[in-house]
């Protein structure tokens, strides 16, 4: 369990602790604060989405992360994990659903897919955003992985112009090597966009860029969401506590 004590008004701490869930009531906690983000605040509908729960098939072979505030015990954030063998088990990586990962295949029985990603909007900070990848961290090292694999979504409410210059700005520096690349089963039109707009990066995606992440291709689109995902890799070896330069804002 990691902790973080946490000023989110002038003189008001709150603590925040990060734990995998270890009952079904947790876990459909989880499953809320999915629906909030990904259905109420994206605008996405997903079919899996059923009374304010967005949940799926991988949901029952995966571990679920959370991140709670402990004045009140709510969820205010969370992953779901895929281990190798959870994901021999179903059959693949939910990633696979969006990306060829055909070059990566070998990596397997190394590789964790940390997914759905969400985390309320008062909490996308460096210090939260950082306390639940610290999460993610911990888990890798106690379990002895290599490579951490997944999607960050960007919003296209915008037509997908932000997410287009996004990929642009940051593909020059934290493009993965060849042979690590991953192909979208279906592309954002980088080539319709506006590539060149100031876009500033995404909490979560910086927070993967300060440890080491590659991205590794261009971003898919998800038309049931209607955001454009992207991919990276985290290999254990490049994981960082601090950024080895200055970040892009």
């Amino acid at each position: 369990m990691l902790e973080l004590n946490r000023q989110i008004q002038p003189d008001v701490q709150c603590r925040l602790i990060t734990a995998l869930a270890h009952h079904k009531t947790e876990i459909l906690e989880a499953q809320r604060l999915r629906y909030q983000m990904f259905s109420e605040e994206i605008g996405g509908h997903p079919s899996s989405a059923d009374e304010g729960l967005y949940c799926d098939a991988f949901d029952n072979y995966c571990e679920h992360l959370l991140m709670r505030e402990s004045d009140d015990n709510q969820v205010v954030g969370t992953y779901r994990i895929l281990s190798p063998d959870r994901a021999k088990k179903f059959g693949g990586y939910f990633s696979q659903t969006e990306f060829d990962l055909s070059r990566l295949l070998h990596l397997g029985d190394r590789m964790v897919e940390a997914g759905r990603p969400c985390v309320q909007p008062e909490y996308r900070d460096v210090e939260s955003i950082d306390l639940l990848l610290s999460g993610l961290k911990q888990y890798m090292q106690q379990n002895r992985h290599e490579y951490l694999i997944g999607i960050v979504s960007i919003s296209m409410a915008d037509g997908g112009h932000v997410a287009a210059s996004l990929y642009r700005k940051l593909r020059r520096i934290y493009s993965a090597p060849a042979e690590y690349s991953v192909f979208p089963r279906y592309p954002l039109p980088l080539h319709a966009l506006n590539q060149f707009l100031d876009a500033p990066i995404p909490p979560l995606l910086k927070g993967y860029l300060r440890l080491g992440a590659y991205i590794c291709g261009e971003p898919a689109w998800d038309p049931e969401f209607n955001t454009a995902n992207l991919f990276i890799l985290l290999p254990m070896s490049r994981m960082r506590s601090r950024p080895a330069m200055p970040l892009l804002k």
